[in-house]
Parts: structure tokens; sequence; C-alpha cells
């Protein structure tokens, strides 16, 4: 590095060196004065504006003492002279200016860069922060399942969209996914908090999706939590099926305002799980919340996602929810990692908002 630095510096005055004495050596009958002219533009390429300035005047300087030497100054080439010289120093003025523009580009490059790399170092800080928050990937076995988390690009912080799968007291499995309105700290402690107290909730209350978004409900009026939340609870149970392909399960769900999950049949059909649905989260205590079934077959995929995935500035939800659809229907063959990581991959990486995803598969009984 120091060397390259060194070289950078010496080789305009080379340069001009190597023109000088190839006029000198020529002899006073061929001119090739105007050949220095050449030393600031060589400066200008990896040099400061004043270093290339300097050269600019070594060279003016150089160029009016070789004028001296081949008898430039005589009535019949004095003319000829003030030419030459008035291109040197006009070739020197446009490599400052060549020079200043080059170090302004590299300022841009390098504040760009930093900013790049500090955006990117933020954005996998948010990242790893809400992965912390969201802890490790749910197990929710015998079935088969898949989360991802995507933050949004314009934010670049960790936000309050979560996934969450645990078992209830009657050996079912609890399926969640929710998001906090806004972004930042605030509502990731307000994600952790829900998580955290619907968990503690379905280890008392009596099971029913409804009657644990009810039980939130009255839990954030105690504590005080000061924003909306839209949620998606459900229960999953196997249960023996009279016939021999394996065994099917029940789906029960209750939705607080949130995009309906997506019901991906073993046989490549997808449709949306829409019922009406209720009041969002800390609008009314006392809201009335129902509860929704759908059987499930082997092979059939529920999934479970936050607005982020479906939503486009100018265009209606109706719109996602058809994208979704349509990008899901007939693949079914598909694994879960496969399903989730096709979404994102389509949607671009690139999201306004955050996206959550839970997947869960029906095993198949074989």
């Amino acid at each position: 590095m120091i060397r390259s630095r060194r070289w950078a510096h010496a080789l305009p005055l080379v340069v001009l060196v190597l023109f000088a004495g190839a006029d000198l050596l020529a002899g006073p009958d061929r001119v090739l004065l105007s050949l220095v002219v050449i030393t600031p533009v060589v400066a200008a390429t990896s040099l400061g504006r004043r270093a290339t300035l300097a050269y600019a005047v070594l060279a003016l300087v150089t160029a009016a003492l070789l004028g001296v030497y081949d008898g430039q100054y005589d009535r019949r080439d004095i003319d000829v002279q003030v030419v030459r010289l008035f291109a040197v120093a006009l070739g020197g003025a446009l490599a400052v200016a060549a020079s200043t523009l080059r170090l302004r580009r590299e300022e841009d490059v390098a504040r760009l860069s930093a900013e790049a790399a500090r955006t990117t170092a933020v954005v996998q800080l948010a990242e790893d922060l809400q992965r912390d928050l969201l802890g490790p990937p749910p197990q929710v076995e015998p079935w088969a399942s898949a989360v991802r988390y995507l933050p949004a690009s314009r934010h670049a912080q960790v936000g309050g969209d979560w996934y969450d799968a645990f078992p209830d007291p009657e050996g079912r499995t609890v399926l969640v996914i929710g998001d906090v309105a806004g972004h930042g700290p605030s509502a990731a402690a307000t994600m952790a908090q829900a998580r955290g107290m619907l968990r503690a909730v379905a280890q008392s209350a009596d099971g029913s999706p409804a009657s644990l978004l009810s039980a939130l409900d009255r839990a954030f009026a105690v504590v005080g939590v000061p924003t909306l939340i839209t949620c998606v609870v459900a229960t999953v149970d196997l249960r023996p099926h009279p016939g021999d392909d394996g065994p099917t399960a029940r789906l029960r769900w209750s939705n607080a305002g949130h995009p309906p999950p997506v019901l991906l049949r073993a046989d490549g059909r997808a449709e949306l799980l829409e019922r009406v649905p209720d009041l969002l989260l800390g609008l009314a205590a006392g809201a009335a919340r129902h509860d929704h079934a759908q059987d499930l077959c082997p092979g059939d995929t529920v999934l479970f996602f936050t607005d982020g995935l479906v939503e486009r500035r100018g265009a209606p939800i109706d719109a996602g929810l058809a994208w979704l659809t349509g990008t899901l229907e007939g693949r079914a063959s598909r694994s879960l990692d496969e399903l989730c990581d096709g979404l994102l991959e389509a949607i671009g990486g690139r999201v306004d908002d955050d996206v959550a995803l839970l997947a869960v598969r029906v095993p198949d009984g074989r």
C-alpha cells in the first residue's frame, strides 16, 4: 500500500522528466515541450487537487523554460510559443477540475458504501434480535413445520410480527401468528409481552382459540398495553381416521382482525380459510370472539402469515391474497421450507412491512 502510494506521487514527476528529457535530446530544431501537459493529467488520475495543481504549475514552468532552450521566444516563433503555453495552462486547469470531480465521486462512493454497510449491519442486527425474541423455531411434532421472518427493508429494525407454536394441557398444539401495530423497540417489547402472556393463559384457559384471545385481551386491559394487535390463534388435534389413509386433523381457530390462513390441500388446491374476523386485540376487552373449524386430511398444509406478505402500496389486500393462493396452487408436493422460501423469493426479498410465516403440514401416516 505504501509503495503504491509513493509510486502514484512519483509517476507524474517521472512523466515530466521523460518528456522534458525527450525535448532536450531532440534538440532545438524539434519542439516537444507541449507534451509536458500530460504531467498534470497523470496526476489527476490518482492525486489530490493540490498535488495536481502543483504539477500543473510545474509543467507550465518547464514548458516556459524549454521554450528558451528551443529558441521559441524569437519574434517569428513567440506567437506559437504563447499558444503552446496557453494550451499547457489550460490542460493543467482541466486536470485540476478532473481531479476535483474524481475526489468528489470517490467521496460519494465511500459515503454510500459506508451507509450501505451501516444499513446492512443494522438489518443483520435487527434480524438477529427479532429471532432472539422469537426464540428457536417451534417444534410441532408429529406435524411438519417451517417458520420464516423477514424484516421490512424500509425500517431495518425490530418489529412486532411473531409466530409461535406450543402444546396445551390437553395435548393439542397451539399455533399463533400475530402483528403488533408499529415498529421499533416498543413494538418488539409488546410483541414479546403478548407472546409470553398468551403462552401463560393457554395453560389455564379451556383451550378454545376464542377463549384464549378473550383471556389475552382482558390481560392487556389489566396491564394497560397501549397498542393494537392482530392475531390468529389456532389449535390442531390429530384423531383416528375411520379409513386407511392415515390420521385426520381438526383445525380450530379464532381471528382477531388478522389476514386469514391459507389451506393448501394435499391435491394442490389452495383456499383462504376466510371467515368474518373479530375485533383486533386492544380495542375492547369484552369483545365477542368466535371459533371456526376445518377438517384436515393427510398431507394438507396450513400457512399462517402476517400482512407484509400480501400488502402492496396502491393495491387492495384482496389482490395480495389472490396472488398468495395462486402462487401456492399446485405446490403441495414441495417441502414446507421450499414453500416458505419460494414465497419470500417471489416478493423479491424486500418488503414494506415485516413478514412472519408459520407453515404446518398434517402427517401423511406413512
